[in-house]
């Protein structure tokens, strides 16, 4: 059997991979925070055809390591500096994934491009955000300012790159200028054109402009994405009424599905608590991280945040505690012991240079005590503030009633600082007791040790600890 060489056999297969098609899509648009590879599945799951990530800057993804998870069966893109990830993807949703990058030098951005393109189907340059890191970074609606250095990005990334290039703009204040860009735009080879129906100053509360989308359409060949209708938009059949009304080939939707992403369905919406728990489903699938999968959710509760379910959530600091809200507790902790079975580290292992060098220091400065004393009793227990009602339900608070009660005398703290991280060592009754887990100030240090003490000492049950996260081994 003839075999081509490994370049060519990467190069071959990108050039036959089916081209994407922009024509007649429903898109998840890109949004920050919202765009990570939970959302995008499940907005796939509910019947968008193709979806966009989040706006990734350029300077963060050319620094990032491709890295395949077998575990959890993605690629990831990792800071090395700190280990977290940049970007995951995985086979289910690469075929109509689209990433959106924020850049404003054609060079690396071709660079990025280069990097990323084998696990995506096209790249979208973002020339329409408006906040205030996008502009004065050059990027976002700052490249609407200058056209032409906007089309010399198009233009090498479309020479540079074998997978189609997008990119996004909001319209300009009047029709005639707006048109005069979008055709600039259009020349530089550019496979479809997303635009925003306001301009850079307006915001969600002012009304779109579907007449100007309708008046680039009618100028220009390549696919309109027809994006700014989620105000009035509340069932799949409201998403097809601002296509027409925008006379676009496709239509992209931000809010709308933030806050319900089951809008792509025709058959109509899901109930809240079913979205939620698909949606929760796949973050510990993926292993999303929990700020994130905790700002996803917020956005479909909105106003039942208020409610006594809505704050216990909101006390929530892990992804297991927001999984018992929604009876998922079993399943998360399941899957989570699957997962590091099958060699996921998780966000709690993972350990750069500089934090090893962080963790090593720390550990001598332990010894150096702990050589004056009896060994030092170990555990990775962080302290989860959420998890105690009250002040009189905190670990030390605990340990200190337990010494009165057994007559002993109350526990002393010695606390090590190491650049911003604490460690907290407890002495009580001859013994020493310390978390192995970094906190970020001195009292959750000294929490952290009391809570060992705790569990050495039988005041607390470990599976009630390892079901509330506050015992990670």
């Amino acid at each position: 059997m003839l075999r081509l060489p490994t370049i060519l056999r990467k190069s071959f297969s990108m050039k036959t991979r089916q081209r994407l098609d922009y024509r007649n899509k429903i898109i998840l648009a890109p949004m920050v925070r919202v765009g990570t590879l939970p959302m995008r599945l499940l907005a796939l799951e509910m019947g968008a055809d193709i979806v966009y990530t989040e706006e990734l800057v350029d300077l963060k993804l050319i620094k990032s390591i491709r890295r395949p998870n077998p575990a959890l069966g993605t690629v990831d893109f990792v800071d090395p500096s700190d280990g977290t990830i940049v970007f995951r993807t995985c086979a289910q949703e690469t075929s109509r994934l689209v990433l959106q990058m924020g850049t404003s030098d054609a060079g690396r951005a071709l660079a990025v491009g280069k990097l990323l393109q084998r696990d995506i189907s096209g790249l979208d340059i973002n020339m329409g955000c408006p906040k205030e890191f996008s502009i004065k970074g050059g990027m976002g609606a700052a490249l609407l300012a200058v056209p032409d250095k906007a089309a010399l990005i198009l233009r090498t990334l479309c020479s540079g790159l074998d997978i189609p290039v997008t990119c996004k703009i909001r319209i300009l204040p009047d029709v005639e200028s707006t048109i005069d860009l979008v055709q600039k735009l259009a020349a530089t080879g550019i496979a479809a054109i997303g635009i925003h129906a306001r301009t850079s100053v307006e915001r969600p509360q002012h009304a779109a402009h579907p007449e100007v989308l309708r008046a680039v359409a009618q100028a220009v060949d390549i696919p309109i994405i027809a994006n700014g209708g989620s105000k009035n938009m509340h069932c799949y059949e409201d998403l097809r009424k601002f296509q027409l009304e925008c006379g676009a080939d496709s239509v992209m939707v931000a809010r709308a599905a933030q806050i319900n992403v089951s809008i792509f369905r025709p058959e109509g919406l899901l109930p809240m608590d079913e979205l939620i728990e698909k949606y929760l489903r796949l973050c510990v699938d993926y292993d999303n991280a929990p700020h994130n999968s905790k700002y996803c959710v917020q956005s479909i509760l909105r106003e039942l945040q208020e409610t006594p379910r809505g704050k216990r959530f909101l006390q929530c600091q892990t992804l297991q505690q927001i999984c018992e809200i929604w009876e998922l507790g079993d399943y998360c902790r399941r899957r989570q012991r699957e997962l590091k079975t099958m060699g996921n580290s998780g966000r709690a292992e993972v350990e750069p240079p500089e934090a090893l060098a962080k963790r090593q220091k720390l550990e001598e400065a332990a010894t150096a005590i702990a050589d004056e004393y009896a060994g030092v009793i170990c555990r990775n227990m962080p302290f989860l503030r959420s998890t105690y009602p009250s002040d009189n339900h905190l670990p030390k608070t605990q340990l200190y009633v337990h010494a009165g009660k057994a007559g002993k005398s109350p526990p002393a703290y010695e606390t090590q600082q190491c650049d911003k991280l604490f460690r907290s060592i407890c002495t009580f009754d001859g013994q020493r007791f310390s978390s192995s887990f970094w906190e970020k100030n001195k009292k959750q240090a000294e929490q952290g040790a009391a809570l060992v003490a705790l569990l050495h000492l039988g005041q607390l049950e470990a599976e009630v600890l390892r079901d509330n996260g506050s015992l990670l081994n």
